[in-house]
C-alpha cells in the first residue's frame, strides 16, 4: 500500500504511473478526501484547544469561588461537535484506505514502459529447443496414451479445468515438489515450511490478493479464502512484527496446492494442465532491507533457473513491462520454459521485488542496526517452480518417438529408479 503522504506528494507522477501500468483509477476522489481528512483534523485541533483552554479556566474558576456553569456548557457543545466530527473523519479515513488499497505498487525505474506482453524485454536465453524427427505432441495427448493424466475423471470430481494424476504421473508430480524443496533447502538457503491452505481475509489483504483479485479466489461460507499462492501465507508469517535487521534477509520456501477461479480466462489454454483451478507450487518468499532487494531478486531468479538448469529444460528470461506487471510488483522476471508442442516459450516462474508495498498492508517493520526509528521491510516472492507446468515441460521436451518420455536425470532417484514412462 502506498503512504498517504506519499501519494499527496507526488500525485502526478503516480497519475503517469497508473497511466503506464494500464490502470483507469483516477486519483482526484481521493485528492478530495485528503484535503476534507485534512480540514476535519484542523478543525478537531482547534476544538481540542479550546477544550483545554476552558478546562484550564473552569478549574481556576472553582478555585476562586466563582460560577463556571456558562463554560462548562459551552465544553459540552465543544465535546459533542469533537465526536461529530472523528466520527466523519473515521468514515473518510475508510474511503481512504479503500483507494488506498486498490493502487498498485510503483515500479521501478528500470521497468520497461509498455502496455501488453509484446512489450516486455527478452534479457536471457538458455538451452537449445530440440528438433524432432516427428510431430511433438502436446502433453495432454501423452499424458492420456500413457494412462498418467486423466482429465475426463477430474471434470467428473471437480468439472473444468481439473485433472486425475495416475501412477507415474502422480510420482512425477511428487518427485519435482520434492526435488524442487531439496534444491532450495540444501543449496539455497531457504528454510521450509509447510502452511495452512485456508486463510482470513485480512492475510490476502497483506499481500495484495485482496480486494483486487478476490473474484480470482475461492471463498469460504465464513469469509475464509483458499489460497492461491503459498506466497501469502509465507509473506504474512511476520504480520505485525518488528524483525532486527541481524535478522535479514530471511529466505523461506514452501509447497502448496494453489487454487484459482482464473476468472476472465474464458477460452484460453482449455485443454491440459497450463490454467487449471487447483495445481501445486513450490514458492520463494524473501524478506529483506531496502538496499539489498535488488541483488535478493537477481538471486532469487537464479534459484528458479537453476531448476529448470539441473532438469535440462530450455528456458529464457524476460522483464515485464508497466502493462504487464503484477498488482503488488515494483519489478518482475518471468522465466518462461519452451513447449514444443506450441513452438514457443511458457511462463514457468515469475519472480518479483515488491519493495516496502506488501509490509505497510501487513503492518511488517525492522529495527536499523544504530537507529532508534524503524523502518518498512522489502518483501520478494518467486516461483520455484510451478510444479504442473515443470511436468508439461518435462513430458514435451523429452518425448519420444513411440509415445513415451524419458525422465530427467536428476529426477531418476526420486522416481525410484524409473528412466522413462512408456505406455
Amino acid at each position: 500500500m502506498l503512504e498517504l503522504k506519499y501519494i499527496r506528494e507526488n500525485m502526478s507522477a503516480l497519475e503517469k504511473m497508473l497511466t503506464n501500468r494500464g490502470s483507469k483509477i483516477s486519483l482526484e476522489e481521493l485528492r478530495i478526501l485528503d484535503e476534507e481528512r485534512r480540514k476535519i483534523l484542523s478543525e478537531v485541533e482547534n476544538l481540542k484547544y479550546q477544550k483545554n483552554t476552558s478546562s484550564a479556566l473552569v478549574a481556576e474558576k472553582k478555585k476562586s469561588g466563582e460560577d463556571a456553569s456558562e463554560i462548562i456548557t459551552k465544553m459540552g457543545g465543544v465535546s459533542s461537535k469533537i465526536k461529530e466530527l472523528e466520527i466523519k473523519l473515521s468514515e473518510v479515513d475508510e474511503k481512504l484506505t479503500a483507494i488506498q488499497m486498490i493502487l498498485p505498487n510503483v515500479y521501478d525505474k528500470s521497468v520497461p514502459i509498455g502496455k501488453t506482453e509484446d512489450d516486455n524485454v527478452e534479457v536471457k536465453k538458455w538451452g537449445t529447443p530440440k528438433v524432432f524427427d516427428f510431430e511433438p505432441k502436446p502433453h495432454w495427448e501423452l499424458g492420456e496414451e500413457l494412462e498418467i493424466l486423466d482429465f475426463e475423471r477430474g471434470a467428473k470430481l471437480g468439472g473444468s479445468r481439473f485433472v486425475v494424476y495416475r501412477g507415474q504421473g502422480a510420482r512425477l508430480e511428487r518427485s519435482l515438489i520434492n526435488f524442487m524443496l531439496d534444491t532450495h533447502t540444501t543449496e539455497h538457503g531457504y528454510i521450509e515450511h509447510l502452511t495452512p491452505f485456508m486463510v482470513k481475509r485480512e492475510i490476502c489483504e497483506g499481500t495484495g490478493q485482496l480486494p483486487k483479485f478476490e473474484d480470482d479466489m475461492y471463498r469460504t461460507a465464513d469469509d475464509m479464502f483458499l489460497i492461491s499462492t503459498s506466497e501469502i501465507t509465507m509473506t504474512n508469517l511476520h504480520r505485525k512484527e518488528m524483525l532486527e535487521e541481524k535478522s535479514l534477509p530471511k529466505h523461506y520456501t514452501a509447497y502448496s496446492p494453489c487454487f484459482r477461479r482464473e476468472a476472465g480466462s474464458y477460452g484460453r489454454d482449455v485443454k491440459g494442465l497450463i490454467r487449471l483451478h487447483q495445481f501445486n507450487k513450490v514458492e520463494m518468499v524473501k524478506f529483506t532491507t531496502p538496499e539489498n532487494s535488488d541483488s535478493e531478486l537477481e538471486k532469487m531468479v537464479v534459484n528458479a533457473e537453476t531448476i529448470l538448469q539441473k532438469l535440462g529444460l530450455p528456458y529464457r528470461i524476460i522483464l515485464l513491462c508497466t502493462g504487464d506487471m503484477g498488482f503488488a510488483s515494483a519489478k518482475t522476471y518471468d522465466l518462461e520454459v519452451w513447449l514444443p508442442s506450441e513452438g514457443k516459450y511458457r511462463e514457468i516462474s515469475s519472480c518479483s521485488n515488491c519493495t516496502d508495498f506488501q509490509a505497510r498492508r501487513m503492518g511488517l517493520k525492522y529495527r536499523p542496526e544504530g537507529n532508534n526509528k524503524s523502518e518498512f521491510v522489502h518483501t520478494l516472492n518467486g516461483s520455484g517452480l510451478a510444479v504442473g507446468r515443470t511436468v508439461v515441460a518435462i513430458m514435451e521436451n523429452y518425448q519420444q518417438k513411440d509415445g513415451s518420455f524419458l525422465i530427467p536425470e536428476i529426477l531418476i532417484p526420486y522416481m525410484g529408479g524409473v528412466k522413462i514412462v512408456g505406455k
